[in-house]
């Protein structure tokens, strides 16, 4: 690991708006022992994403731009394939199987055809803040940096969005993510709930939640443009 890398991970590179909304955390105890958890894994091991997009949701979703919020669980853990979005990979690599599944689903919800690649900056860019409720991961490890830290910050994040923001739409598909719907003020804001976009589990309600269609009505009612949900 080169110094820039580390420098970013001691210091990390957030956008404004999330640096307000969230710099106690960024000083808690906690934050310093996930920090030398990073480093030191980055000693000895390949994790992912690269630290520069390890906060790539939140600094290509402003804490005001939020409109709708799709939460994950960890990162892919395949080479060149994280960059900071749930449920997204870089262009070039190949579409993973949730995702070809919630490509099928937007078409058949909106009718948007399914994109050729995997990348939903453009979504992002929209409003949708697509979290990961661990941000980093280790090579070909699954769930390997769940509990030490990351969980915490990210909890804090939805807790702030439901706090400070009115009107929201959170999308929580398959079992992880909604054990978040705790965090989140149901009388303020739309949850919509599923099972999981994976393979072992799409046919058990996931297929027909016409979740994009519904975020967008909401958003409609309460005076927000609707999300574009065509993938760029």
């Amino acid at each position: 690991m080169d110094s820039k890398d580390t420098a970013i991970v001691v210091k990390p590179q957030i956008e404004a708006s999330w640096l307000e909304v969230l710099e106690h955390e960024f000083k808690a105890e906690y934050f310093a022992e996930l920090k030398r958890f990073l480093i030191s894994e980055k000693q000895k091991n390949q994790v992912y994403p690269p630290s520069s997009l390890i906060f790539n949701a939140f600094n290509l979703t402003p804490f005001n731009d939020v409109k709708v919020v799709i939460l994950g669980q960890d990162p892919y853990h395949g080479k060149g394939q994280a960059h900071g979005l749930c449920f997204s990979v870089q262009r070039g690599v190949r579409l993973p199987p949730s995702l070809q599944n919630i490509y099928k689903e937007l078409q058949e919800d909106v009718g948007v055809a399914p994109a050729t690649h995997g990348c939903l900056e453009s979504w992002a860019g929209r409003g949708v803040l697509l979290l990961n409720a661990v941000l980093t991961v280790r090579h070909s490890q699954a769930g390997s940096h769940q509990k030490r830290g990351w969980e915490r910050f990210t909890d804090a994040a939805i807790q702030a969005l439901s706090e400070k923001r009115e009107n929201l739409v959170f999308i929580l598909w398959g079992n992880y993510a909604r054990a978040k719907k705790q965090l989140i003020a149901t009388e303020r804001h739309l949850v919509l709930e599923s099972a999981h976009p994976s393979p072992f589990s799409a046919n058990n309600g996931f297929f027909g939640s016409k979740h994009f269609s519904k975020a967008n009505d909401y958003l409609q009612q309460y005076g927000k443009g609707p999300v574009d949900w065509s993938v760029d």
